[in-house]
């Protein structure tokens, strides 16, 4: 089974392609510009590398969330396109999840994989590695870094960053309660990679059926609400 895998939740935008659970080619784009311009030729491109037409997919596999609104549309219109062009299913993957997979994934170690969320909350999910794969001990959730701080705290293990907010967890958690690592720059970052892994033994589905995961309201919706709040009260 010939895979396409795409991630473009966050700053970086990369693709995969992974023959059933190996590998073939991956390519990542981080500077800077819009994953519109970027995503899509990655993928061509490294079909063209391997020598294989577009129509030799059998699926893609998709980051669906949590993660920047705006990259998120963008990564799931481009799977969608990719699908419905071809005749081929999609498989949605949580993007934390993916990042675990990406990760450093040796039996016994925990992973924290956080993403800045901006207004004081990360995006978070915890997983342990047993058997070599991440095993989920937490939902995705949007949290605060106090909060996360105590909860690894109780758990008393110590913790793998990962992701784009590992750094700021990494900083602003007392380590003296706590022992954390950071995951090397080319394990901490999500990329496909780690989507097309997660998507192993996933069923896939019509990519009409792909849905954005947001954890919360945008700043748009948010603006929209509290102006609505504002009016009935007056």
């Amino acid at each position: 089974m010939l895979t396409l895998a795409l991630e473009s939740s966050a700053k970086a935008a990369s693709a995969a392609v992974f023959e059933d659970e190996r590998m073939l080619a991956f390519a990542i784009q981080n500077a800077g510009l819009t994953h519109s311009r970027t995503l899509l030729p990655m993928a061509e491109g490294l079909m063209r590398q391997l020598d294989r037409p577009l129509s030799a997919l059998d699926r893609v596999a998709v980051s669906r969330g949590p993660g920047s609104f705006t990259g998120l549309r963008i990564g799931l219109a481009e799977a969608k396109g990719l699908c419905w062009a071809l005749d081929i299913p999609a498989v949605g993957v949580s993007t934390l999840e993916a990042m675990a997979w990406g990760g450093p994934v040796l039996d016994g170690q925990m992973l924290c994989c956080c993403m800045d969320a901006r207004r004081d909350q990360v995006y978070n999910a915890l997983f342990t590695v047993e058997g070599g794969k991440p095993v989920r001990l937490t939902p995705d959730r949007a949290i605060s870094v106090p909060e996360l701080e105590n909860e690894l705290v109780a758990r008393q293990e110590p913790w793998i960053l990962l992701g784009d907010g590992a750094e700021l967890c990494y900083n602003a958690m007392d380590r003296s309660l706590v022992t954390l690592f950071t995951a090397p720059e080319p394990l901490r970052v999500q990329n496909a990679r780690g989507v097309g892994l997660a998507a192993m033994g996933k069923d896939a589905v019509p990519a009409g059926e792909l849905l954005p995961v947001y954890l919360r309201l945008s700043q748009a919706e948010r603006e929209r609400l509290a102006r609505m709040e504002k009016e009935s009260i007056t």
